[in-house]
């Protein structure tokens, strides 16, 4: 996947990549140069946990959470909850200029393995617990 990148002073380069996105894409902006790429982008945000910044040809930005979109061909749209708006609102993917991953990625570094990892300790932190209240106890 190529995208321009047009605000380098938000491009997080320490993961950026011209074949591709890697790591979150917290900073970034994609101005995408055709129909796939744009796609792409939206997926990108879709699957964003923070809020994204929607600039339009018209010059109109909207800032919030993309919950939902439609793949359709010249019909293709996403739905965005505004950050300053009770209302939802549909955009179409021909109205789109870029797309800017502008709030906080809330899943950095959420991943399984941390997870994981975080419960593994915790219950050996519990098993040493209860060895030390069983040795007091003189049953080990």
């Amino acid at each position: 996947m190529r995208f321009t990148f047009h605000d380098s002073s938000m491009t997080d380069t320490k993961n950026h990549s011209t074949a591709g996105v890697t790591g979150s894409p917290e900073g970034r902006v994609f101005q995408p140069g055709s129909l796939n790429e744009l796609a792409e982008a939206v997926e990108l945000a879709f699957d964003y946990r923070g809020d994204v910044t929607v600039s339009l040809k018209s010059g109109e930005s909207i800032s919030g959470y993309l919950f939902n979109r439609q793949v359709s061909g010249p019909d293709s749209y996403l739905e965005i909850f505004p950050s300053d708006s009770a209302e939802t609102r549909r955009i179409r993917y021909d109205q789109i200029a870029t797309i800017a991953f502008t709030g906080e990625d809330t899943a950095t570094g959420k991943s399984w393995e941390t997870w994981v990892s975080k419960k593994d300790s915790e219950r050996q932190i519990e098993v040493e617990r209860v060895a030390a209240e069983a040795r007091t106890r003189g049953i080990l």
